[in-house]
């Protein structure tokens, strides 16, 4: 097992009588599962990629990630988990600007050190996702849909066991839409890894052979007590 997920709630507010955002009694994830996570905005949907990130920590509960519960460890103990374990594919792409589309991937891979040979590593993705011409260009020098697929080589760089997509489609238009979807589907199913991806989009839902409705889950956790 990959995620096991036990009594896990998340609030905002400090008013104990809020519902919380994320409110989980049990969920298990597998070892190569591909994951979709829907519903409305506001729902929790990106709260919970963070919550098992440890980018946010839980009220209560705990969330074991390959046989470790990131709610028990340190802020620190977190930060090298999530770099070493776990790969992160924003909306918003996150590159920083300054830095070229090689750098971008690089930077991902200076926090860990596990990558033996970095350079030819950020070569080989970048050529992989069908930037090998543009090694050295900077965000603003690439489409959108580009700059998504340097986000989602850094992604993968550091070989992660998990990756968490939040919207990752959501600016894209149908071609790259299905460019960013065939690379994520690729990465994954070759390395066996986990893939949890939160969408808005029908169509993209469709591709996972899972689909999960977090407030579903609550509702159904609110009848049972």
């Amino acid at each position: 097992m990959s995620i096991l997920i036990s009594n896990l709630e998340k609030r905002y507010s400090r008013e104990l009588s809020a519902p919380p955002v994320v409110r989980i009694d049990h969920l298990e994830i597998q070892n190569g599962e591909k994951v979709a996570i829907v519903g409305k905005s506001g729902g929790g949907k990106s709260t919970f990629l963070n919550l098992i990130a440890g980018i946010v920590t839980p009220d209560a509960g705990s969330i074991v990630v390959k046989g470790t519960d990131v709610t028990r460890l340190s802020e620190a103990r977190r930060d090298r988990f999530r770099a070493e374990n776990i790969g992160f594919v924003f909306q918003t792409f996150n590159l920083l600007q300054g830095l070229t589309a090689m750098e971008n991937v690089l930077l991902a891979m200076s926090f860990t050190g596990k990558v033996k040979s970095p350079k030819s590593r950020a070569k080989e993705l970048l050529t992989r996702v069908g930037l090998g011409n543009k090694l050295q260009s900077k965000p603003r020098e690439l489409s959108v849909g580009e700059q998504q697929r340097v986000a989602l080589a850094r992604s993968v760089a550091n070989e992660p066991h998990i990756i968490l997509a939040d919207e990752p489609t959501a600016n894209l238009d149908d071609a790259s839409t299905e460019t960013v979807m065939c690379l994520l589907e690729e990465f994954c199913s070759e390395k066996d890894r986990v893939l949890i991806l939160v969408t808005h989009e029908a169509e993209v839902a469709k591709r996972f052979p899972r689909t999960l409705d977090l407030k579903s889950i609550q509702t159904r956790a609110a009848l049972q007590n």
